[in-house]
Formats: structure tokens, sequence, C-alpha cells
């Protein structure tokens, strides 16, 4: 049965980690790949994306959730603390209790709400205390979504995604084969189903330690000082940008199309209400 779907959150919604030039924001991900399969599935489903980078908890909650349950959603994505966790300090017991409220806020709205824990990073022994506050953040999540009876997509424990092919170079993103088998996963745990076309994940090679000892130096020097750097400045990406979908659409009218129309004015023949048919390639 359609309905409609609104994400919320920071980046792992927006989609950061799966670049795509005619998307907005210039990035896809896993929600706007789900969007489409639910427009396949139902061209009546539509779909809103509120979802912005680099926030925190209390900003998703500020500037999200009321515009989000204003649409009366039938279904509603919500995933927001990762920021938080890679604050300096990290208070994770005030931020579940927090994020509970929030939980709460949603499920009681009627609609059937989708959250996910963080997969743990296991990549490198420099985010050991990240490592910490993400198992102990997952068990929260774990709890409250029992309690509040919300559909849990449990990413920790998805270890398909050990994988680094599913990775973007920071680690931290998916890449766009890790959105794509997050759309799969959500699609299947909110029971629509899809046509995705997963890539086999054939197993990476052991590599000597010494390239892992460069690669991991690397890696640092590109990745995880600069992101030290712009936290100690106060920077953040989102501050800059907005919400992808901020408004429904329909899927079926085909995500790019809609993302073309958005500079030029509705999508012929069609309102906000109406059903509709496209056809998109390469999901």
């Amino acid at each position: 049965m359609a309905g409609l779907l609104v994400a919320i959150g920071d980046s792992f919604t927006e989609g950061v980690g799966d670049p795509h030039l005619h998307y907005p924001n210039g990035v896809r991900g896993w929600g706007d790949r789900l969007a489409r399969q639910l427009g396949r599935a139902d061209p009546a489903w539509r779909y809103a994306n509120l979802a912005i980078r680099s926030k925190f908890l209390d900003q998703v909650v500020a500037d999200q959730l009321e515009p989000a349950l204003a649409m009366e959603p039938t279904h509603v994505s919500f995933y927001a603390g990762g920021n938080d966790l890679l604050s300096l300090r990290a208070d994770v017991d005030g931020l579940m209790g927090r994020y509970e409220a929030a939980l709460r806020r949603l499920t009681g709205s009627g609609a059937q709400v989708v959250v996910f824990t963080a997969f743990d990073p296991r990549t490198s022994r420099l985010l050991e205390p990240l490592r910490r506050r993400v198992l102990a953040f997952n068990d929260g999540v774990r709890d409250l979504a029992a309690t509040h009876g919300a559909v849990l997509v449990d990413h920790a424990a998805l270890r398909e995604f050990e994988h680094p092919m599913l990775w973007a170079p920071d680690r931290i993103h998916m890449s766009r084969h890790g959105h794509k088998r997050m759309a799969a996963v959500v699609a299947e745990r909110i029971g629509v189903p899809h046509t995705l076309r997963l890539r086999d994940l054939v197993p990476h090679e052991r590599r000597p330690w010494r390239q892992v000892a460069a690669d991991e130096a690397t890696f640092v020097r590109a990745e995880v000082l600069p992101l030290v750097r712009r936290r100690l400045r106060g920077e953040y990406d989102g501050d800059r940008i907005t919400p992808k979908w901020p408004q429904p659409v329909h899927p079926a009218d085909g995500m790019k199309r809609l993302a073309a129309s958005r500079a030029t004015g509705p999508v012929p023949g069609r309102d906000l209400q109406g059903a509709g048919s496209g056809s998109e390639q390469g999901s």
C-alpha cells in the first residue's frame, strides 16, 4: 500500500558518499534509491528528504522533525547522532535521552518509523574511542526501537559492510555500492519489493603490513586530520546547503527528471497529490 516516506537525519540519509551530478546537492544515496523503488512498486508513493550533512541530533530535531510530521507521513526514516559521537566530548547517555524524546514524538504520530544503528568502525585502531561510543549508541537504539515499536535496521549487524567496496575513502560514509545495498535492506524491512541489482562482494586479499601502515598514514593525512581541523574551527558543510527534497514528490516521475524540474517549475501534467508514471534507468 502506497504512502508518504519522509527521511530525516544527517549525511547518512542525505546520501554523502554516493555522488551524482543530476541529483540535488550532488548526491543520490540510499533514500533516493529507495524512493525510486517505492515509485516502481506503486506510482502513488510520495517521498521527501529533509536530511542535511553534518547536522547534530538537536539540529535534526529542531529543523526537521516538525516539518516532517506536518506532512502527515505514513513512514519516517530517522537517523541522527552520528555527528554527536564524533565530537571530542560526547555524552552518550544524554544523547540517548534526547534521541528517545524525538523517537517518541515520531512513533506517537502513527507513522511507521525506521531507525538505524551505526556501523562500528573496525577499520582503524585510531578510531577505537569512537567505536566505544558507537557500541553504546547502538545498544541504546536497539533498546529504544523495541520499546517504542520502531522498525530497526541494525547496520552494525550487517557484517557484509566490512567490505571496503561499500565505503567511501573517508571510511565514515557509504560508497555508491553501500548506499545501494542499504536501499535494498530498508526496502526489505518495510515490506516493499525492489529490483536493485547488488554487486557480488568478491573477497578482498589481505595486504602486506607495510601497505597497511602506508594506507593508514595516508588516511590520517587525507581524512582524519582535515576532519579534526574543521571541527575545531566550527566549520560544517551542512551550513551551506538546503534539503534535497523539502516537499513531497512522486518518485514514479523519475528522480532525475524531478531534480531537473526544480529549476524550471512543476513537472508537466502533475501536482503533488496526483499519481502518474515515468521511467528511469539505472537504480
